[in-house]
């Protein structure tokens, strides 16, 4: 394997690493394995399980859309316009573009637009088609506003009452969010709720079918719901159960029938007229704002593959070159000064490609502290121990040593990689986009990275393909045949 080491970072490092192991100065391995994370990790995740209930016990208070401002809107226009337009300066033919500036348009048509979008939403057969119906019929005339309803398919999917996503997010597309339930809210319809707010969706929670329960049934979940919800719930019976009514005649026979009650909706009526004439239009202006985030999203997974497919060839060269450079210095430890270097390297060349631009000093900083986080996570021991697990199954024992300092290497380098390119993509898109640092969610991303690369099957293929790089063609045929 022939490398050509054009990078400055990458000559010097390898070279004070080759002169430090001849001086034998690196002979003592400093990994040390953190039980105390683990355990902490094991224990915080048990906790977070043992809290998971059927019911939600939590409050939810709703968000303020007066809050909302034109110049808000604008903003978060600019700033998905921003994305499109970093988008077509990076691949200016890219097939999206049309339709992300066909939205931009729209977008800016939706800031005045005067009619409002009421989304009734839910699980199945909580009521939506019969509540819109009723609202149709006996409040829609009332308001001095044009209101276009929407029924959404179920919020949740059988299989344990999954979210959705599809649905959410058209219902994040509407002004005003009916939100319908038929009792208590499940952990699905809380965590809901819960996206909603954190979206800025207005909405109110709606206990339908209250008919259907004793009274103390009725009260206690109507008070439950109140704890939670803290505002905006409303409780109605949209299609109250037939009463049975009989009447005695004076020859003494009886009579009997079923009569249905007027549907149970006068304080959803009142608290949604109440809203729309103090708050139309900033609930435009908050829909508004929704959608140009979500735009801005798209926008940015595009862009994001883009530099993707440009990462991903940068960092399979340095996860090999770090590989080489493993392989050819016998030290027992991993060679942390030659991969310093290469990280380093690889740190410019990919904040090159994500627009996040580093220094020489910055790049050398920011590999030394992926290093560390390596060490302190355990994740290069860890690794260690993976590959020379794989290689024994293949009976690569008579060079084992070099191997696994070799490939052990490229796999570390190569998470390194990964996870910046994570890390990168999370990080907002603007030509002012600084590099500060946030070492708390590198370390999770390291983490999270290291864990998806670490399953079995992947790894034996990683480990084949870097001893076919590292040993000859005699070797690979007898040792991975």
């Amino acid at each position: 394997m022939v490398v050509k080491l054009q990078r400055p970072i990458l000559v010097g490092g390898l070279g004070l690493s080759f002169s430090l192991w001849m001086l034998d100065s690196w002979h003592e391995s400093i990994v040390q394995v953190s039980e105390f994370g683990l355990l902490s990790a094991l224990a915080v995740g048990g906790g977070l399980w043992l809290f998971q209930k059927k019911r939600s016990k939590a409050s939810l208070k709703q968000p303020d859309t007066m809050l909302v401002e034109r110049a808000d809107v604008e903003s978060a226009i600019a700033k998905a316009e921003a994305v499109i337009n970093q988008l077509a300066q990076e691949a200016e033919n890219h097939t999206a573009l049309g339709n992300l500036r066909e939205q931009v348009t729209q977008l800016l048509l939706e800031i005045d637009r005067q009619e409002i979008k009421l989304a009734v939403t839910g699980g199945k057969s909580v009521g939506k088609t019969t509540l819109i119906e009723v609202l149709k019929s006996s409040w829609q005339e009332e308001v001095q506003q044009k209101i276009s309803f929407h029924e959404t398919a179920p919020l949740f999917i059988k299989a344990g009452d999954k979210l959705d996503i599809d649905v959410l997010v058209e219902v994040q597309k509407s002004d005003f969010v009916l939100f319908l339930t038929n009792g208590d809210l499940t952990d699905s319809e809380f965590q809901t709720l819960q996206q909603l707010k954190a979206a800025n969706q207005p909405n109110i929670l709606v206990f339908n079918k209250q008919d259907q329960y004793l009274p103390d049934e009725r009260a206690s979940i109507l008070l439950s719901l109140k704890q939670r919800m803290q505002e905006n719930l409303v409780a109605t019976s949209a299609s109250p159960i037939p009463i049975k009514v009989r009447k005695h005649e004076a020859d003494g026979t009886v009579q009997e029938w079923l009569e249905q009650p007027a549907p149970d909706i006068q304080p959803l009526k009142q608290q949604l007229s109440e809203i729309l004439a103090q708050q139309s239009q900033k609930l435009v202006w908050a829909t508004t704002i929704r959608k140009a985030k979500l735009l801005k999203a798209e926008a940015k997974n595009w862009l994001n593959d883009i530099r993707r497919d440009r990462a991903t060839p940068a960092i399979e060269q340095y996860q090999w070159i770090a590989a080489a450079a493993a392989f050819a210095n016998p030290v027992p430890a991993l060679d942390v000064l030659a991969t310093a270097a290469i990280n380093a390297q690889m740190v410019m060349d990919l904040g090159n490609i994500y627009q996040q631009k580093f220094s020489l000093e910055q790049a050398q900083t920011l590999a030394g502290t992926m290093g560390s986080l390596m060490l302190k996570l355990g994740l290069v021991e860890l690794s260690t121990k993976a590959v020379s697990t794989v290689l024994k199954s293949n009976a690569v024992t008579f060079v084992a040593g070099g191997v696994v300092q070799g490939v052990s290497a490229a796999y570390l380098t190569r998470v390194a990689g990964l996870s910046l390119v994570e890390y990168f993509q999370q990080q907002e898109i603007a030509i002012d986009s600084g590099n500060a640092l946030n070492l708390e969610k590198l370390r999770q991303t390291l983490q999270n990275v290291f864990q998806q690369n670490q399953q079995m099957a992947s790894l034996q293929g990683f480990v084949k393909q870097g001893v076919k790089r590292l040993l000859p063609e005699v070797v690979v045929e007898k040792a991975v045949g």
